[in-house]
């Protein structure tokens, strides 16, 4: 019989048409909020390269270029593509100065290229030492010093690296060698070693990942320090060394209060306190270091934690430049038993007052999808913060913070969770999602982890993570793209922990289990969107629109490729970029697409394939010969996210990852 002469088949047809309808067209409409006129504005300096991870100390990624605009977007082509050679992670924003850009890669290999041609001029291989798995492959990317115009001495303009065997690398950023006068009393010269004072390190535990930060005439330097193996693992000391000399400077070891200086003999630095492993930022005129904490090890049980851990864990740290000394800290989470470690770069503001004044501002972004705006001149909030009551009663021998924070007058990116939240592909998948949400522990944000299993939203993952923010300097709009996707977290009694289990949390009378809350058919258990890109207006402190950020293109049920381009919004990494011209670009959405937006609309503007998930930031410069604004995305050769895509089976791709510019042709 002809497909539509029965009525159950109509009516299936009607259903599927009316819900690729909602999906695709009411799903795709964006809201906006008009702009309200802006304060007047101190004039920022001209800046055409991209010289900090951030491009400025500031963290802002804001590129000061207007050459391409929502005009002119869509004709952006691809001007130069390299391959890297190199396997494995590729998270790495590049830096570009004068006719040079840099860039590290999977294993701290070090490449240089033309910034108009992505010709190769230089490439270092430090040869690491550790085995090429798991972030042990992570450099997000290096850093740029310039000596004073009066050094005589070798490298004037350097490379320096952090690596993940834990050395500090310095390299002449002209020819790619080592700077001999970087760590001269050390083993190998142009390198000091990071474990020293350390005391006892486990393989894979200890290690750098994000780029130093410059400031001044010092490379600061923190550390990843490997979640939830056990209370004793090394120490989250932030260290500060001479970026000519390579000596040390000073240290901020928490535990260590008032002393700044290396351990004597014998003794080593604070184990198990909070570190920082992602970036820190600068304020120059203040002389104030801004540092995001992580939460002391392990993540998921914290009765063992000590006074010092306590109070500065997940946290916004503001230290001295010239001592390491502690200015002031804010704090994010209380007692932070959810792995809600502070994961975003601070990006720092200034913001005009209608009465004239200006407000040095700093914004905080969260895993909990919260953006705390503080007085970075001491660590005040601008946006009202009010304390809460949250959910208690933990395990046995663990306690809770009574309240925690909130960030009540700063837009929130995060909703509580119901059973009609849970969502499947199916019916069937949509049951098992119900029933679990109802076997789980689950009252609301901060419901503690428990042996029963909890339910954590956002999950440990964001919210908003390393990525961190962009801010567009000049009309003072924040751009965000967080993500939505709880997780599953159980405690399991030491007696009953079994071989395989992988956080073990030794030390402690739990281990823990933490997994992304997903369906029997792997997609997500909440319905949709997984993720969003949004604006907010600094001034009003008000979302002027939010959209759903990626499609499903590339993702489907057990991992599948279904091609099917619906705007569900799918998990991110990364962030963003935006541009004095208008545009915000982003290319780390989970359907390989680079986009670009117009910041005052939302409107999508154009987009093009990329050869795989961007899992790092892009960035722009004014290309030195042609006067072009250049937009650079990283991308790895082959990735595996939140089990979400699926690679073709095979050896990698041996030509490496990719370094795509793009330019208006």
């Amino acid at each position: 019989a002809p497909l539509f002469a029965g009525s159950v088949n109509k009516i299936i047809a009607a259903s599927v048409a009316a819900t690729a309808f909602a999906v695709i067209v009411l799903g795709a409409h964006v809201p906006v909020q008009p702009m309200p006129a802006r304060l007047p504005n101190t004039a920022l300096p001209a800046v055409n390269n991209w010289q900090h991870y951030g491009n400025t100390t500031h963290g802002t990624r804001y590129a000061q270029l207007e050459q391409i605009t929502p005009s002119s977007v869509g004709n952006l082509k691809e001007l130069w593509h390299f391959r890297t050679g190199r396997s494995g992670q590729f998270k790495a924003t590049p830096l570009q100065i004068g006719e040079l850009l840099y860039v590290c890669t999977a294993l701290n290999v070090v490449i240089a290229l033309d910034a108009e041609t992505g010709e190769k001029r230089w490439e270092f291989d430090p040869k690491m030492k550790v085995a090429p798995v798991g972030f042990n492959t992570t450099c997000r990317g290096v850093s740029y010093f310039r000596a004073p115009d009066d050094y005589q001495g070798d490298c004037p303009a350097r490379i320096l690296m952090g690596t993940t065997d834990a050395r500090l690398i310095a390299l002449n950023a002209e020819t790619g060698e080592r700077c001999k006068d970087f760590g001269i009393h050390e083993e190998t010269p142009g390198e000091v070693t990071l474990r020293k004072g350390i005391g006892d390190i486990k393989p894979n535990v200890f290690m750098t990942t994000s780029p130093p930060l410059i400031a001044r005439n010092l490379a600061i330097v923190g550390t990843r320090v490997a979640d939830n193996l056990e209370t004793n693992e090394p120490s989250g000391v932030i260290r500060a060394f001479h970026a000519i000399t390579g000596k040390f400077v000073w240290a901020w070891d928490m535990g260590r209060p008032g002393v700044n200086t290396e351990p004597t003999e014998g003794e080593q630095y604070t184990r198990g306190t909070a570190n920082v492993w992602s970036m820190m930022s600068f304020d120059d005129k203040l002389g104030l270091i801004y540092m995001p904490t992580g939460n002391a090890t392990p993540d998921f049980f914290g009765a063992h934690r000590s006074e010092a851990a306590e109070k500065y864990s997940s946290s916004v740290v503001a230290l001295d430049v010239a001592n390491g000394s502690v200015r002031w800290s804010f704090q994010t989470v209380h007692h932070d038993i959810w792995d809600y470690d502070v994961p975003s770069q601070p990006s720092l503001v200034d913001l005009p007052q209608a009465d004239g004044s200006v407000i040095p501002a700093l914004v905080q972004a969260t895993k909990r999808g919260e953006l705390f705006l503080l007085d970075r001149r001491d660590g005040k909030p601008i946006a009202e913060v009010i304390e809460k009551p949250v959910p208690q009663n933990p395990v046995p021998q663990e306690w809770l913070a009574k309240t925690q924070p909130f960030s009540v007058g700063m837009p929130i990116f995060r909703d509580e969770l119901t059973e009609a939240d849970m969502w499947g592909i199916t019916p069937f998948d949509q049951i098992a999602c119900r029933i679990e949400f109802k076997k789980l522990r689950y009252e609301g944000h901060f419901t503690p982890p428990s042996v029963e299993g909890s339910l954590q939203h956002p999950g440990n993952a964001g919210g908003f993570n390393w990525g961190s923010v962009a801010i567009d300097e000049d009309n003072k709009l924040l751009v965000v793209n967080p993500i939505f996707m709880p997780s599953r977290v159980r405690l399991i009694p030491r007696d009953q922990v079994t071989k395989g289990t992988r956080y073990l949390q030794t030390g402690t009378p739990y281990a823990a289990s933490v997994m992304p809350m997903m369906s029997p058919l792997a997609v997500p258990c909440v319905k949709p969107p997984y993720s969003r890109m949004a604006v907010v207006d600094l001034q009003t402190r008000q979302v002027l629109w939010s959209r759903r950020l990626g499609t499903t293109n590339e993702m489907g049920p057990l991992g599948t490729r279904v091609k099917v381009a619906l705007p569900m919004g799918v998990p991110t990494s990364a962030g963003s970029l935006v541009t004095k011209g208008g545009i915000i670009f982003f290319g780390s959405a989970m359907d390989n697409y680079f986009r670009a937006f117009d910041v005052k609309s939302g409107e999508e503007l154009w987009r093009v394939s990329l050869p795989g998930t961007g899992q790092a930031t892009p960035m722009s410069y004014l290309a030195p010969k042609s006067n072009r604004q250049m937009v650079v995305m990283t991308v790895p050769n082959r990735q595996r996210q939140l089990g979400m895509t699926s690679d073709e089976k095979g050896d990698e791709d041996p030509e490496g990852g990719h370094i795509i510019a793009y330019g208006l042709h």
